[in-house]
Order: structure tokens, then C-alpha cells, then sequence
């Protein structure tokens, strides 16, 4: 029986602990939703104001052109009045509007008339002008008579008791007295003042307490109002998406025509050369081997292993940044190692076996063409002694692998920076092309930290 009543007790009170905690969150946000409405409602008195003048006279003036980017101005400058509400909103400490999509148009479309007119080719401009000269000062106007109706009414009526002594009084005929003389059986024999001050208290006191509901629902109202049309849509989205991924690919296409020129260029001056020297020590071999002469025939015979010899060696290290074979046939963590294992310098790693399992031939690919590379930088310009080589899978929200993230870190001199033309650059665009992310730390004096972020869904999109 006793532990009966002991769960019902815990339960009955459990309702009053959440209404009071509740109630207790809402007045910490008062003030601030407070202050939101009052300045919103500045805000939108002055949104209408400038985008009703200048919407009218662009529209005034389309037919002589000059309307045009009137209208585009008028646009931005309502995008200007929706971020300074979306800015504004934070005071409630109700969540944040996300930033919509303002740029869908595809990358390389920046002429004149394209961005003149891409205000007036986004439907979010339109409806930031819609909220701004329409929808932001209706509801502000209600708004702010509720909230100043419930400021007053709250905080004079708790305080009317000092502020009421100081203002002048009739001669008795005060509207205390009309209540008083009407409702007897409540205030007889009340004096006039002390009827005003327990009405006003009264409704001080219940203003006060209703205040956070009202004011927090006011404000709730304004986000709601925000969030559908200052908001981000779906569709911004997917324009995101389309605009990352066509970027993408030109990154791509220009790391690889890049990287098609380097590899044209080392062929012609490496392997190309050696060939054509091989090619005349052949010719050279041949005519001494008809006239007799063995030991000179010999000689060129020595020469010409050894152009092709250092021939195949070359097409072997140029080949390896193409296509190698190791990563081909063992998976992209033995690749790894290997750079490590054949770079003339200490290298310490930390290498992931299971990124075989989730990254994609094109992310192994790329990801092991950018390490040798670093690699190779490190031995030509670094001046280091000693390398740490990282790769490990990065869990998602579900814990899921989502990105890989590789790090070539360097105890050399620093000072690497991107600059156009140069290797980082194209090692930049190469791990865009995947849409990811190559991150460098070089101060002066070193260490120098090179980081590429890859999605692991890069090349599945």
C-alpha cells in the first residue's frame, strides 16, 4: 500500500516538474523574443519603406531599361533586409534559419548579364521581396502591439502602485471610483486610489505570467513565417549538389589535362631521349659489328643496355603515378606502404587496412598518386629527415566510413604554400575533382602538415 501511493506521488508530481521547467526556459528566452519584436517591427517598417520605392520605380522604369537592374538592386536589397531578420531571430534563442541557395547557376556563367540577372532568375530574392514589403510588416505591425500591450500592461500594472502616486490626480472622480460605486459587495468602502492600484495589480500579475507563452508564441510565429520563406529548401539542396559536382569535374578535367602535359613532357625528356640515344648506339653497334671491330662493338653494346635499361626504369616510375600495379592488384593500404617502404627518408606509418574495403578504384587512385607525390616533394625541397605517413577512415553520424582522410606530415624546413602551376596546386584540383579537400600547414621553419579529405561517396556520385 505504501509503495502504491510512493509511485503515485512520484508520478503525479512528475507533470508539475516538466510544466515548471518549461515555464522556466520560456521566461529565460523573454527577453530576448522581447526585444525581437520590437526591433523586427523597425526592421519592416523600413523594409517597406525602401523596397516599395525602389520595386515601384524599377518597374516605372523597365521600358527604359534602367528598371532592370533597379529591380535587381531592389532584390538584393531585400535579400539585405531577410539576413538582418534571420540575424535578429537568434535573439530568441529559437533554432537558426538556414542560409538558402543564392547562386544556381552553373560554374563558368559569370558574364555581365548573367549576374545582373540572377537576382531576377532566383525565386528566393522574389520571396525575400514578398516577406519584406509585405508579409514581414503585417505580422510586425500585430506583433508589436501584442507585445507592447503585454510589456505595458505587466510591467506598469506591477508597478502602479509608484509610478500612479507621482502622476497628478482629479478631483475624485478617478475611474477607481466608478468601480467602486459599481461593484460594492467588492471594493465598498474602498478609497478610489486603492481600487486602481489591486485592478492594475491584478492584471500586472496575470499579464506577467502569461507573458513568455505570448511572447515566446509571437516569436515562434516570425520563425515559423522565416523558415518557410527566408529558409532553405529542398531544392537548394540538390542545386548545391549539382553546382559541387559540375565544379568537380572541372576540377578534374584540368588536373588531368594537367597531369596528361607532365606525363607528355617527362616521356619527351626522359624516356623518349634514351630511346632515340639507344636507337643510335644500335646504328653505331651494327656498322662496327660489320667491319669487325669486337671490342668497340662491345662498348656500344654496354651503352646501349644501359639506355634501355634507365629507359625501362623511367616508364616504370612514370607509369607508377598513372596506373601502378601494386595498387591494382593489392588494394590501396600495400600501395601505401610501398611508397613508404621505397622513399629514401624514414617514414613512419599509420595506415588503415580496412580503407580497402570502402574506397573506390578512382579515390585509390587519385589518394595514391597525391601521396607519392608529397613523398617526392618532401625528398626534393623539404630538407626533412624523417616523414609520418596517415591514412584512416573517418565514421559518419550512423558510423559509417564517410571520408578518408590522409595525412603526409614532414619534419623539413616549411614554407610550402599553393601557387599556380606548381605541384600542390595540381594535387588541390586532383582531390577536388573527387570533391574533397587538400589542406596545407607549413609555417616557416616547419613542420610542414599536408592533408587530403576525400568522401568516400565521391566517385559513386
Amino acid at each position: 500500500m505504501t509503495t502504491t501511493t510512493t509511485d503515485v506521488s512520484a508520478t503525479a508530481t512528475a507533470p508539475r516538474d516538466g510544466f515548471w521547467t518549461s515555464y522556466g526556459r520560456a521566461w529565460v528566452r523573454t527577453p530576448g523574443s522581447a526585444l525581437y519584436l520590437l526591433a523586427v517591427f523597425v526592421l519592416a517598417m523600413a523594409s517597406l519603406v525602401v523596397l516599395a520605392s525602389l520595386f515601384w520605380t524599377g518597374v516605372g522604369l523597365l521600358v527604359v531599361l534602367i528598371g532592370l537592374p533597379i529591380l535587381a538592386g531592389t532584390l538584393i536589397a531585400a535579400r539585405g533586409f531577410g539576413f538582418a531578420d534571420r540575424g535578429l531571430l537568434r535573439l530568441t534563442g529559437l533554432p537558426e534559419v538556414d542560409e538558402p541557395e543564392w547562386n544556381r547557376d552553373r560554374p563558368g556563367s559569370d558574364g555581365f548579364w548573367m549576374t545582373l540577372t540572377r537576382p531576377l532568375r532566383n525565386a528566393h530574392y522574389w520571396i525575400y521581396l514578398v516577406h519584406g514589403m509585405i508579409v514581414s510588416p503585417i505580422i510586425s505591425i500585430v506583433s508589436f502591439v501584442l507585445t507592447t500591450v503585454w510589456l505595458s500592461v505587466g510591467l506598469g500594472g506591477l508597478t502602479y502602485w509608484f509610478w500612479g502616486a507621482l502622476t497628478p490626480r482629479g478631483d475624485g472622480a478617478e475611474w477607481g471610483g466608478y468601480v467602486a460605486d459599481a461593484l460594492p459587495w467588492m471594493f465598498g468602502g474602498w478609497s478610489s486610489w486603492g481600487v486602481e492600484v489591486v485592478l492594475y495589480l491584478v492584471a500586472g500579475i496575470v499579464f506577467t505570467i502569461t507573458m513568455p507563452w505570448v511572447l515566446g508564441g509571437l516569436a515562434r510565429g516570425h520563425h515559423a513565417v522565416a523558415s518557410g520563406m527566408l529558409g532553405r529548401w529542398k531544392s537548394d539542396d540538390l542545386a548545391a549538389e549539382v553546382r559541387a559536382e559540375a565544379s568537380a569535374r572541372a576540377s578534374a578535367v584540368q588536373a588531368e589535362d594537367v597531369a596528361l602535359r607532365r606525363l607528355e613532357r617527362d616521356i619527351h625528356d626522359g624516356p623518349q631521349q634514351r630511346l632515340v640515344r639507344l636507337q643510335l648506339d644500335l646504328a653505331a653497334l651494327e656498322r662496327r659489328a660489320e667491319s669487325g671491330d669486337a671490342d668497340a662493338a662491345a662498348e656500344l653494346a654496354r651503352e646501349a643496355r644501359g639506355h634501355a635499361k634507365a629507359a625501362l626504369d623511367e616508364l616504370r616510375a612514370l607509369s607508377s603515378g598513372v596506373a601502378p600495379p601494386l595498387l591494382q592488384d593489392r588494394g590501396l593500404a600495400a600501395a601505401l606502404g610501398a611508397i613508404a617502404a621505397g622513399t629514401p627518408l624514414v617514414v613512419h606509418t599509420d595506415i588503415d587496412p580496412a580503407i580497402d574495403r570502402f574506397t573506390s578504384p578512382e579515390v585509390a587512385r587519385t589518394v595514391y598518386f597525391v601521396v607519392a607525390e608529397l613523398l617526392t616533394n618532401v625528398v626534393k625541397h623539404s630538407g626533412a629527415t624523417a616523414v609520418t605517413l596517415k591514412a584512416v577512415l573517418r565514421p559518419s553520424v550512423s558510423g559509417a566510413p564517410s571520408m578518408l582522410d590522409v595525412w603526409v606530415v614532414d619534419n623539413g624546413r616549411g614554407g610550402a604554400s599553393f601557387a599556380p602551376g606548381h605541384g600542390l596546386e595540381g594535387l588541390r584540383e586532383r582531390v577536388a575533382g573527387l570533391r574533397g579537400m587538400l589542406v596545407v600547414d607549413s609555417p616557416a621553419g616547419g613542420p610542414t602538415s599536408v592533408g587530403a579529405h576525400v568522401p568516400l561517396t565521391a566517385a559513386a556520385s
